[in-house]
């Protein structure tokens, strides 16, 4: 069994590596961070590697083309940021570049690689989002826009592969916020206790063998997902704005690796 796994250099991303590769999967490995790729070869053995920045369209293509002949069974759409600040504050470069790792790479290696699992009737994606998927963001707006936007993408695929009986499932994991040496950095505190990075990739490798479609670590996030769908949109905003605030350290705003 062959594994590609976006944004494996960190995080959940790095733990499903480690954990895949204990049950004996055969992996490759992209990420920016060329030594960290480097040194997850040597770590993990019978892995493969590819150097990729998926905010560059050209990059998700050569990852695709460099992997389509190579059998993989689970695609794991993992890499993915975050941009604290007030919208009309945070740079738009970087926005435009997380919108592109967020969602469009995301979508074409989705859709690239479940042609090739629909041709033969067999693969699992799954897709890395979070409870911001289900939910308006103020202070983290193009954020959980860019989830929102890969929950409901992987819904509506779900639901055509139910109806062509397809034996091709897609997984979303979603969890609250995740513990990870990259949010120390951004100068965002969380509000509430995070999981880590092991607890979310051993729930998520769990629920994608299984073949659930939404999977949602911990009970708490979960009752909130769920008690989120009955409060009115203006007031969950507002609930979400003050969440988020909270977070905010003295520096004020940056980058956030938030899952």
């Amino acid at each position: 069994m062959k594994a590609l796994i976006t944004g494996a250099t960190s995080g959940i991303g790095m733990s499903i590596a480690r954990k895949l590769r204990r049950r004996g999967w055969e992996l490759i490995l992209t990420g920016r961070n060329e030594a960290m790729l480097k040194q997850l070869k040597y770590e993990l053995g019978d892995t493969e590697v590819i150097t990729a920045d998926l905010s560059d369209r050209n990059d998700v293509f050569k990852v695709y083309e460099f992997c389509k002949d190579k059998n993989i069974d689970l695609l794991v759409n993992n890499a993915g940021y975050g941009i604290f600040g007030r919208f009309e504050q945070t740079d738009l470069e970087d926005e435009l570049r997380m919108i592109d790792v967020n969602i469009t790479a995301v979508h074409i290696l989705t859709k690239l690689f479940l042609r090739d699992f629909k041709r033969r009737d067999h693969g699992m994606i799954l897709n890395v989002a979070s409870s911001a998927g289900f939910m308006t963001g103020p202070l983290l707006s193009s954020y959980y826009a860019s989830k929102n936007y890969v929950v409901r993408l992987s819904l509506a695929i779900a639901e055509e592969l139910r109806r062509d009986k397809s034996n091709v499932s897609i997984t979303i994991l979603c969890p609250g916020p995740v513990d990870t040496n990259f949010n120390n950095r951004a100068g965002v505190n969380f509000s509430v206790k995070p999981i880590t990075a092991d607890f979310a990739a051993e729930y998520a490798i769990r629920k994608t063998f299984e073949g659930q479609l939404i999977a949602i670590p911990g009970f708490s996030m979960r009752a909130g997902v769920f008690a989120s769908r009955f409060v009115p949109y203006k007031l969950m905003s507002a609930i979400t704005y003050g969440i988020q605030h909270r977070k905010k350290s003295s520096e004020g705003k940056g980058k956030a690796a938030l899952s």
